[in-house]
């Protein structure tokens, strides 16, 4: 572009002289996504890719519900034949896979992915190529165990993969190989997230967002990003060894050559509870979002959340070993994860304490968001009463391993995570379509979820204490099971029919909704400040932050930040406790790179399942991917501190 009043192209700056029409104008093309399939491919944009993250996410729930729905029909009746042993072995194997390593953790990061830049005011991710790479290694080793599945070679040991059941002796095949690959892909992905989240944080946040402006859903999302990078390697670590126990004769897990199977336990655990947390942790951070927009007041006690959160986050590390309770524990040992067990539910207390002392002291509207938050209190504090239970080493004896396990488990995971989800997508829609989805349909989506959730895992309980175990594929008529089988498959309906409306309400509403405009809940945060939905460069310009709650604290339009760029992409970072301005840095521009990275990463995990060399010559093309990703296109401007008045 030819210079202007004698300043370059790349030296215009957005601020009064330039006009707010130009200034968006100019910021439409500096950040705006290639048109075509060239720009879907290459986008670095956060709410293009965080789209994908969810819609995908969504998918993988359908998946993971239609199988779920496949094992109820075969358990409703005794001695039915609908489906043998070895393919329900593959469906609760992948059930459970599916709801917790391509759903639960994976849709929760890709909330973040999408709200956490526009909630602390910026105009893109921490990292944006590779929040890129992260999405392609999802997707490519999400669609890799549903096509092993389909092609018979589906994992079979549960989603949990205990050995020795799921080592070389009775687990032949590759079939548990390309579970414990999947593990590996969606780690990955989940690790490089966190960093980005972690990152966007600490330096992006607006101007005047110190640590104690942050909003519950960004402090949820952070805390629960720590948690992802401290408990994930864990599970990688044990599924790597599961994979050279297979593949090229370690012997980890092997008690016959100086392995212990306990090893196994202990890896996947210390993972594996605090990833309940990593499931639960978000929830609660879009729980206090919605209730403080439907209140119209900020939450109650924001400090004593925020530090339930971290609380919640350091307990779910000390506590895995009650879920091996029947291992032959010593005393002592049961002792102390007994009371970690009964202590994590205190933080959990004092949040539903906050939320109802908010609702208490606001005038809430009773919308659909509300009605699943207040769904997700009732459920969660039942799965909560029988965890407390469980945490009772002699009772955990006597259910361990039956139905009653089941019901908890999912009372905690589905109460604790998918009602918030469902409510935060009746919350967030508008933002992130522009239009509303229908009130009344959203109202018959909540009852037939939450009678339907009810009425398949309630019974559940029951069918625990008559010694009904988990992972049967039949069971004989005279003990007396099949009609509380039956009640559950029946609810299972309900919660499918649900599923289903709530489909046809996005559908219908994507084409005929009615239109939000910016800030249709008149809430608080800034994700509202701009329009619904944003643009690609977020905000024209940046906002300054006065408080908790920036469009509620300030009468007038918000304060801005003037001086970035506009034709170069340039992001604002700041100090990381007062969010003082620090840098203008500059942010990448869309790259087929982390696309063709990700593609090497695929060809490197997949095919080191059916030999060791692909280690080595996978190798060579995730090298060409890494180096054409990191070589300098262009000159940038170099990041500038910033001149404070």
């Amino acid at each position: 572009m030819a210079p202007r009043d004698g300043v370059s192209s790349n030296e215009l700056r957005d601020g009064p002289s330039l006009g707010e029409e130009d200034t968006m104008r100019r910021l439409e093309r500096t950040w705006g996504t290639p048109p075509g399939l060239w720009g879907w491919l290459t986008t670095v944009d956060h709410k293009r890719i965080g789209r994908r993250y969810i819609a995908t996410g969504f998918v993988f729930f359908l998946v993971g519900g239609v199988l779920a729905l496949l094992m109820r029909l075969q358990l409703a009746q005794p001695e039915n034949t609908l489906v043998g042993p070895d393919r329900y072995n593959q469906l609760f194997s992948m059930h459970g896979t599916t709801m917790m390593f391509l759903f639960a953790v994976p849709i929760m990061e890709a909330m973040a992915v999408y709200l956490v830049p526009l909630m602390v005011g910026t105009r893109n991710i921490a990292f944006p190529r590779l929040n890129a790479f992260s999405y392609w290694v999802y997707l490519f080793g999400g669609v890799m165990i549903i096509v092993a599945f389909l092609m018979n070679t589906g994992p079979e040991t549960g989603w949990f993969s205990y050995v020795p059941l799921a080592g070389p002796e009775y687990s032949p095949g590759k079939r548990t190989d390309f579970w414990a690959q999947m593990i590996t892909f969606t780690e990955v992905a989940a690790l490089a997230v966190a960093v980005e989240i972690i990152v966007t944080v600490f330096k992006m946040r607006a101007p005047g967002m110190g640590l104690n402006c942050i909003p519950l859903f960004v402090w949820s999302m952070l805390v629960t990003s720590f948690m992802v990078i401290f408990a994930m390697p864990a599970v990688m670590l044990a599924s790597s060894f599961l994979i050279m126990d297979r593949l090229v004769s370690t012997q980890f897990f092997n008690p016959a050559e100086g392995g212990d199977p306990l090893l196994w336990q202990h890896l996947f655990w210390f993972f594996g509870h605090p990833e309940v947390y990593i499931i639960f942790l978000p929830a609660l951070g879009m729980v206090s979002s919605i209730v403080a927009a439907m209140a119209r007041r900020p939450v109650f006690g924001h400090v004593p959340m925020v530090l339930a959160l971290v609380a919640t986050a350091f307990l779910g590390f000390g506590l895995w070993v009650h879920h091996m309770f029947a291992t032959g524990l010593p005393h002592l040992a049961s002792g102390y994860f007994t009371a970690a067990s009964m202590m994590i539910a205190i933080p959990s207390g004092i949040q539903i304490f906050c939320w109802i002392a908010t609702l208490w002291d606001g005038r809430p509207q009773w919308t659909v968001p509300l009605l699943f938050v207040v769904g997700f209190v009732v459920i969660f504090v039942l799965g909560g009463l029988t965890g407390v239970m469980q945490a009772s080493v002699p009772f955990d004896l006597q259910v361990h391993d039956s139905y009653f396990v089941v019901a908890h488990f999912h009372y905690v995971l589905i109460g604790g995570a998918v009602f918030p989800l469902f409510g935060a997508f009746y919350f967030w829609f508008p933002k992130i379509t522009g239009r509303m989805l229908g009130e009344r349909l959203g109202r018959w989506n909540f009852w037939l979820f939450f009678v339907g959730f009810n009425v398949a895992f309630f019974p559940m309980h029951l069918l625990g204490m008559m010694g009904m175990p988990r992972r049967v594929y039949t069971y004989p008529a005279e003990l007396g099971w099949a009609d509380l089988n039956l009640t559950a498959t029946l609810g299972a309906l309900l919660v499918a029919a649900s599923v289903a409306l709530f489909l046809v309400n996005v559908l219908v509403s994507l084409r005929a909704g009615r239109i939000a405009g910016p800030n249709p809940w008149n809430a608080g945060t800034l994700e509202w400040a701009t329009t619904s939905p944003p643009p690609s460069y977020n905000f024209a310009h940046i906002p300054v932050v006065e408080g908790l709650e920036p469009l509620w604290d300030k009468a007038g339009p918000l304060g801005m930040v003037h001086g970035l760029r506009v034709e170069e992409r340039e992001v604002l970072l700041t100090t990381v406790l007062d969010a003082h301005p620090d840098l203008r840095e500059p942010s990448p521009r869309p790259t087929i790179w982390p696309l063709l990275s990700a593609l090497a990463v695929t060809v490197l995990f997949i095919g080191s399942i059916f030999t060791p060399w692909a280690l080595v010559w996978g190798a060579v093309p995730l090298a060409v991917g890494l180096v054409g990703w990191f070589w300098p296109k262009r000159r940038h401007a170099p990041p500038e501190p910033v001149v404070e008045s």
